[in-house]
Formats: C-alpha cells, structure tokens, sequence
C-alpha cells in the first residue's frame, strides 16, 4: 500500500496554484506516468496528482474503477455533495466522511491510492472538489486508452435510438479523429430543449437557451 507520507506532498501542493511547482516536481517522474493530457483548474491538479499516483503503484485500472464508483454515488445522491462542501467541517467530520466514501468505492481501492487522495482533500478543506476530480480523472483514463470523451446535454432524457444516432455520426466526423468515443449523457432542464454536444475541447450548442441567447445578441447588436 502506497504511505500517506508518499501521496501527500503531491495532493498537499494542489492547494493553490501558486503551489503548482510543487506538484510538478512530485509528478515529474516517467514519462508512463505523466497525464496524458493537459488538465487546468484546481481539480485538474488534483486529477493530475491522483493519476501520477496511482501509475507509480501501476494500479490506475483499479483506481479507476474506484473513482467510477464515487462518480456514481455522488451523481445518484445530490446532498452529499451539499454535505462535503459544508466549510464547518470539523476533523472528526472529515474523518468520517473519508471512511465513509471508502466504502463506497467498492473495494477496487486494496492499495489504498483513493484513500489517500481523499484524506489529503480533507486535510486541504477540498472535499467540495471531488466530483469535478472524478470527472477530470476520467478524462485523463479515456485520453490513456485512446478514447475522447462525448458529453451530450438534453433537456430530457435521451432516446436510446437517437443517441447511437449521434454517436455515428460524430465517430464518421472529423471531431472524433478516428478515435473511441466514450458517451456521457447529462440532463439539464436549462437549456430548454435541443443539444449541447461537447467532444474534446469543442461544443456544439444547438440547445433552444443558446438559440435564444445568440437571437438576444443579434437583436442587442442591432439597437
């Protein structure tokens, strides 16, 4: 199992990223255990750092498989998030939050690698990060194995006909560049109707708000 004392002085330098020298120096190893792709933000740090850790071990599929599992509790229950955001978190708090997301990463975590991250978020007040860390996380798996993420945003949900449609279509396009597509759906009422399609760095907003908001500015544009 990889010590606390290892992990620490990479996730203890994400804290700002006035610190992120830092982290380069932790995650400067390798070349096989540099993210493979460049992430920004503080929980992009933090992604980095939990990637960097977990190739030294070699236990990045298992620390996947982890990570996936608290993306799943997190997504399925939205007041956990209310819950470890709260900045009145005392230690004993924390400690029992961290004991408590072990649980649920559903046993893929046996060198301990997730464990650590977390309590360095607990220590670091950074519990509120972990959701966008998952979610960083996995993007840097899928860029590793080939892969580029697809999120698709609708008002509703999908159709499962009408979602393999547009995946077709995007893996014939150039926005793919021949590589697998690993499909994430998310629903959000906002956007009224339509599609916000997001593939690598590129968004595709045919959602009705965005319509609305571009007939806005032309209009704005026009007085």
């Amino acid at each position: 199992m990889m010590s606390s004392r290892l992990m620490r002085p990479a996730f203890a330098a994400a804290r700002s990223t006035a610190t992120r020298t830092a982290i380069r120096t932790y995650a400067a190893p390798a070349a096989d255990t540099k993210p493979p792709v460049a992430l920004f933000g503080l929980d992009g740090t933090y992604a980095n750092a939990l990637y960097t850790a977990a190739a030294k071990q070699n236990v990045l599929d298992p620390t996947s498989k982890a990570i996936s599992s608290l993306t799943q509790i997190l997504k399925s229950d939205p007041k956990l998030q209310t819950i470890i955001a709260a900045p009145t978190l005392s230690d004993s708090d924390k400690s029992q939050i961290v004991a408590e997301l072990e649980k649920h990463t559903g046993g893929a975590d046996k060198s301990g690698t997730v464990k650590n991250f977390l309590s360095a978020l607990a220590e670091n007040n950074r519990l509120g990060l972990l959701e966008g860390v998952c979610e960083k996380f996995g993007t840097l798996i899928s860029a590793s194995k080939g892969e580029v993420e697809l999120t698709v945003t609708s008002a509703a949900k999908l159709d499962d006909k009408l979602l393999k449609r547009l995946e077709t279509a995007i893996g014939k396009s150039e926005y793919s560049q021949g590589r697998k597509l690993k499909t994430v759906t998310r629903v959000n009422p906002d956007i009224l109707g339509g599609l916000v399609v997001e593939i690598g760095e590129r968004t595709i907003d045919l959602s009705v708000s965005g319509k609305i908001s571009r007939l806005n500015k032309l209009l704005e544009d026009a007085v």
